[in-house]
C-alpha cells in the first residue's frame, strides 16, 4: 500500500518536471531568431552585407543563364545565392558560420527558391570549384590572392565575380559600379583564360605565344603580335594589318583570318 508521503513526493516531482518543461517551451517560443551583425567575426573575414544593387550588378556582369551553376564563396545570409536563384539559376553557398547557413536556408525558403538553392557549412579553401560555371565572392584581397591559383586552373571560360576587391595584377575583364548604393558598389568580372603559353606550329610558320593572364604577346612567322587577348577559350590578336580570331581546344588552336582557316598545333617546346 502506497503511503501518503510517497504520493505527495511523486506529485511534487511531476509538478517540477511540468514546470521545467513549460519554462523551456516558453523560452524556445520567445527566443529571437539569429540575426547577423555587421563586422561579426568569421573564419577568414568579418561579415559585411553586400548591397542588393551590387549583387544585381555582379550577376548582370556574369551574364547568367539557367544553364549556369553558381557558387558563392562566403555566402553569409544567402543574398547572392537567392538572387541568382530568382533568375532561374541553380546556386550553392559555402559559409563557415553554421548560424548563417541556417539563416540563408530560411531566407531561401521564404523567397520560394529552396528548390534551386543549397547551403553548406564548409571551408571555401577546401571546396571543389571545378563543376561551377560562375563563382561569386565578397572576400578580402588577401583571400582573393590565395584563391587565385585555383581559379586560374579552372575550366577556361569560368566566370569569377568579386564585390569591390581585385586580383592585383590579374586585371578584371570588366568592371561595373552601381550608382544606387553608398558603399561596396563595384563589381569586377574575370573570365578564366585558356593556357596558351608556348610554341605552336602553323602553315604560316611558328606561332610563339607569351601569356600574362588574359593578355597575349609573341610572334607569328617571326612577325610581332599586337592586341593579343584571351576570353576563356577565345583568342584574338593582330599581325600587321591582319586580325586573327579563333578558339583554343587543348593543344590545338583554330584561327580565322580574312576568311581563311589556320590550324596551330602545340609543339611541346
Amino acid at each position: 500500500m502506497m503511503t501518503a508521503r510517497f504520493v505527495r513526493g511523486t506529485v511534487f516531482t511531476a509538478c517540477l518536471a511540468l514546470a521545467a518543461a513549460s519554462a523551456a517551451a516558453q523560452q524556445t517560443s520567445t527566443q529571437k531568431p539569429f540575426e547577423p551583425k555587421v563586422g561579426q567575426e568569421g573564419k577568414d573575414v568579418v561579415w559585411v552585407p553586400t548591397p542588393q544593387e551590387t549583387v544585381d550588378k555582379m550577376l548582370d556582369l556574369a551574364r547568367l543563364t539557367p544553364q549556369d551553376l553558381l557558387i558563392d564563396l562566403g555566402s553569409g545570409d544567402g543574398v547572392t545565392v537567392i538572387s541568382a536563384a530568382k533568375r532561374g539559376v541553380r546556386a550553392h553557398g559555402v559559409e563557415y558560420n553554421p548560424d548563417m547557413v541556417e539563416l540563408a536556408k530560411h531566407r531561401a525558403k521564404e523567397a520560394g527558391v529552396s528548390h534551386l538553392t543549397s547551403f553548406e557549412k564548409a571551408d571555401l579553401f577546401k571546396t571543389d570549384l571545378s563543376k561551377y560555371t560562375v563563382i561569386t565572392m565578397f572576400l578580402l584581397p588577401r583571400i582573393n590572392m590565395e584563391l587565385r591559383p585555383r581559379l586560374l586552373d579552372l575550366k577556361p571560360g569560368t566566370r569569377v565575380v568579386s564585390n569591390t576587391f581585385t586580383m592585383e595584377d590579374w586585371e578584371a575583364d570588366e568592371t561595373a559600379s552601381s550608382t544606387d548604393c553608398t558603399s561596396w558598389c563595384t563589381a569586377l568580372l574575370w573570365i578564366v583564360p585558356a593556357k596558351v603559353e608556348g610554341t605552336w606550329q602553323t602553315e604560316q610558320g611558328q606561332l610563339v605565344l607569351n601569356q600574362q593572364f588574359q593578355v597575349v604577346t609573341g610572334s607569328l612567322g617571326g612577325k610581332a603580335i599586337s592586341q593579343g587577348r584571351l576570353k576563356g577559350e577565345e583568342i584574338s590578336f593582330s599581325v600587321g594589318n591582319t586580325r586573327y580570331t579563333g578558339r583554343v581546344n587543348g593543344d590545338r588552336i583554330t584561327l580565322n583570318a580574312g576568311g581563311k582557316t589556320i590550324t596551330a598545333s602545340r609543339t611541346g617546346q
